[in-house]
C-alpha cells in the first residue's frame, strides 16, 4: 500500500467519521474495489462499527423481497430511524456487469437522505452474496445507519451464506411457488429467524404460512428462538409494521439471551463472533485464491500441479506444501 493510497483512505473515513455522507459512496466504490485506498479507509473506521442492526432478507426469485424491503424502509423512517440498505444483485457470468435492478426498484428512496442505497454486484460469488458486502456492511455501520438491509440475490440453495453475514435473517416465501420442499433441502429454512409469507393477498398464503409452521415444529430439542411466521403484503403495507416490530424484537431477544455452548456473553456477541469468523475464513480463501492465480512463487503453484499429474506426490501432499508456500510468500517480513 502507497502512503498517497494510505493517506487518501484515512482521509476518507476521517471525513466519514466527521458526519460527511457525501464521501460514503465514494468510499465504498474504493472499498467495492478492494484497493488501497477502500482498505486504509476501513481501517480508520472500523473501531466505530458494531452497532448497527445487520437484517439479511433472503428466498427465492420472485418472492418480492425487493419490494418488501422498500415498505420496512418507510417504517423505519416512520419511526425516525437512519437506514442502509445492500441490494446484491446478479452478474453476467461473461462480463462481470451487473443489472442493478434494485435501484430501480427502490428509486423513490433515494431523495431520503436518511435512506443510503447500494447495489453490489455479486460477481459470481457464491451464497447470495457480493464479496465486499460485509466490508460495505462495516462503512454503513461506521456512517451511523441502523438498521443494515442486506437483500440477496435470490439464489435458492446458495443463499444460507446470509446467516454469516446478518443477525437477524428474514426468509421470504410466497405462495403458489412450489418451494416447501427445496427449502428444506437448501437449509434455507434452518436459518431463518423470521419466517415471511409474502404476497399474503393471493390464494394458498395462509396455507403455506401453516405448512411453515408444522416444519418448524418438526424440529427437535429446546431453542433460545422460535421463528414467527408472519404474513405480509408488500403491495398493500398489510403485515409490515408488525414485521419491522419483530425484527426490534428479535434484536432484543439476541441482546439479552446468553450465549450458548458455554460461549461469553449474549447471543448478540455470539452472533458478532461469527460474522467476524465468517468475513475472516472469507478473506483467507480469497488471499490464498489470488495466490494460486498468480501461479504462487517462482511457478511453484504450476509444478506442484506437475508433480501431482506425474504421481511424485499426493494432491494432499502438494496441497500442503502450497499452503506453507503461500504463508511464506504472503509474509510481509519475507
Amino acid at each position: 500500500m502507497s502512503d498517497r493510497s494510505e493517506a487518501a483512505g484515512i482521509a476518507l473515513g476521517e471525513r466519514l467519521l466527521a458526519g460527511d455522507r457525501r464521501t460514503l459512496a465514494r468510499l465504498l466504490s474504493h472499498v467495492e474495489a478492494e484497493d488501497a485506498v477502500g482498505r486504509a479507509g476501513l481501517t480508520r473506521v472500523y473501531p466505530a462499527t458494531g452497532r448497527g442492526h445487520r437484517i439479511g432478507v433472503t428466498g427465492p426469485p420472485g418472492a418480492g423481497k425487493s419490494t418488501l424491503v422498500n415498505a420496512v424502509i418507510g417504517v423505519y423512517r416512520d419511526l425516525g430511524r437512519q437506514v442502509g440498505v445492500l441490494a446484491i444483485d446478479p452478474s453476467s457470468p461473461l462480463t462481470g456487469g451487473a443489472t442493478l435492478g434494485d435501484r430501480i426498484r427502490m428509486v423513490d428512496r433515494y431523495a431520503d437522505e436518511g435512506v443510503f442505497i447500494r447495489s453490489l454486484a455479486s460477481r459470481g460469488q457464491r451464497g447470495g452474496l457480493a464479496r465486499a458486502t460485509i466490508a460495505a456492511a462495516h462503512l454503513l455501520d461506521a456512517a451511523g445507519f441502523d438498521p443494515i438491509l442486506i437483500e440477496t440475490v435470490g439464489a435458492g440453495q446458495d443463499e444460507v451464506a446470509i446467516a454469516a453475514a446478518a443477525h437477524s435473517v428474514v426468509v421470504v416465501q410466497v405462495p403458489g411457488l412450489g418451494d416447501d420442499i427445496q427449502t428444506i433441502k437448501a437449509g434455507i429454512l434452518e436459518i431463518g429467524d423470521l419466517l415471511v409469507v409474502n404476497k399474503a393477498d393471493r390464494p394458498g398464503a395462509e396455507i403455506t404460512a401453516r405448512d411453515l409452521r408444522r416444519m418448524l415444529a418438526l424440529g427437535t430439542g429446546a431453542k433460545p428462538w422460535t421463528p414467527p411466521v408472519l404474513l405480509t403484503s408488500a403491495s398493500t403495507g398489510q403485515g409490515v409494521v408488525e414485521l419491522q416490530g419483530a425484527l426490534d424484537v428479535h434484536r432484543s431477544a439476541l441482546e439479552t439471551t446468553p450465549a450458548g455452548h458455554g460461549a461469553t456473553g449474549s447471543a448478540w456477541d455470539e452472533r458478532v463472533r461469527g460474522i467476524a469468523g465468517g468475513e475472516v475464513r472469507a478473506l483467507l480463501r480469497i488471499t490464498l485464491e489470488r495466490w494460486l492465480d498468480r501461479g504462487g512463487r517462482d511457478g511453484t503453484v504450476v509444478a506442484a500441479i506437475a508433480d501431482v499429474a506425474s504421481r511424485r506426490r499426493t494432491a494432499t501432499d502438494a496441497a500442503e506444501a502450497l499452503v506453507r508456500g503461500a504463508v511464506r510468500d504472503l509474509d510481509p517480513a519475507g
